[in-house]
């Protein structure tokens, strides 16, 4: 099933997410839906109010990206109700971009070592340390089940020199090579 990504603007991508439960009905078919879902957009991450629900399930598959940042070769994770820590370390500025977001990267100050707590499909529980850009990835995608976006990271000057930009997408003014869901017309 081909899911549509949520765009700038909808309301769904600033709730708060709700945890999950082992009794999710078809969970595993979601997931499946959302890792195509990622591939057939070339994301590298997607979370689940990226298309439309607000449930805490985040898919990552940052091996593409391996050549160019080795902790994330090989790296592919099936996030249920994910927990960020922030361990140590100086935020680092990196450019960033979203599938809900089209068109647009803006650099966001991040930290590069969390500790990332979760459960899998199957429910059972991992905790891990992550560094670097897959750090990065983590926050990102996670942003999203707290109704956050990479913008909101950004300074205000930034986002008036990107205003324009944001209502062509919020207006539907945009093209997209993936399925996608406009925000409702007010």
């Amino acid at each position: 099933m081909k899911l549509p990504v949520y765009l700038y603007g909808h309301p769904v991508l600033r709730k708060i997410s709700t945890d999950i439960t082992p009794d999710y009905p078809e969970l595993k078919q979601l997931v499946a839906d959302m890792y195509a879902m990622m591939y057939e957009s070339e994301g590298v991450g997607l979370a689940a109010p990226q298309i439309g629900r607000n449930d805490r399930i985040v898919v990552i598959d940052a091996d593409p990206v391996g050549d160019t940042f080795p902790e994330c070769a090989g790296r592919k994770l099936t996030l249920i109700n994910p927990v960020v820590e922030v361990l140590d370390g100086e935020a680092v500025s990196r450019s960033e971009g979203c599938l809900s977001l089209p068109g647009l990267s803006e650099n966001v100050k991040r930290v590069e070592h969390i500790r990332l707590s979760w459960v899998d499909e199957d429910f059972n529980p991992h905790s891990e340390e992550i560094s670097g850009f897959l750090a990065r990835i983590v926050q990102h995608e996670c942003d999203h089940l707290e109704g956050k976006l990479y913008i909101d990271h950004i300074s205000p000057i930034r986002k008036q020199l990107i205003k324009s930009k944001l209502a062509n997408i919020v207006g539907g003014k945009i093209r997209c090579d993936y399925p996608v869901k406009y925000a409702p017309r007010r």
